[in-house]
């Protein structure tokens, strides 16, 4: 028997932090602008470059795989009618309390209440994971095979460069003749 899972009020930020590193890097970097930091869905729009209705777009779809991330039982809207409206009402729901919702869009909305209610742990958390994976021997080692691309890459580019054949000495153009043009009948 599986255990039930926990409530979403009750996600640990680590929960929180796994996700949104488990994600695809745009939407973890939406949500964590969005709901972490706390940036406006105006400012993040204009980040972005994008309008406000396909910025929650975006972020209504990063709030689902988040959710499935989780470990939410959360489902994907059916078509396109049924996203553009549920990503107005996920906007609505994250800037009020006593926001509409259906059902299909509970957990999702939970969720992201749920982030943004740890956002400073998920921070912290997020934070200390970018360091630690700074600091592992893979990430070093994968730092060190870089930098030897490149120099192999230099000293290969340098190495054609230098050995390239001497071009033969070119011709001076002869200036352009200019055509006579007939005197006037007229």
């Amino acid at each position: 028997m599986t255990p039930p899972e926990p409530p979403i009020s009750r996600l640990p930020p680590a929960v929180f932090v796994q996700a949104l590193r488990a994600l695809e890097p745009r939407p973890a970097a939406l949500l964590n602008r969005r709901l972490v930091v706390g940036a406006s869905l105006e400012d993040c729009a204009s980040f972005y470059g994008v309008s406000e209705q396909a910025l929650s777009v975006l972020l209504l779809r990063a709030a689902v795989s988040l959710a499935t991330k989780t470990g939410t039982a959360a489902r994907e809207p059916s078509g396109s009618e049924e996203e553009a409206a549920w990503a107005r009402m996920l906007v609505a729901a994250l800037e009020r309390e006593d926001a509409p919702v259906p059902a299909g869009l509970v957990p999702v909305v939970e969720v992201c209440r749920r982030l943004r209610a740890v956002s400073a742990d998920v921070a912290a958390g997020l934070e200390a994971a970018t360091r630690e994976d700074q600091a592992s021997p893979v990430r070093q080692r994968e730092d060190w095979m870089r930098r030897l691309a490149v120099a192999a890459l230099l000293a290969l580019t340098a190495y054609l460069y230098l050995s390239r054949p001497e071009e033969p000495p070119r011709r001076p153009r002869p200036p352009p003749q200019q055509q006579q043009s007939p005197p006037d009948a007229g």
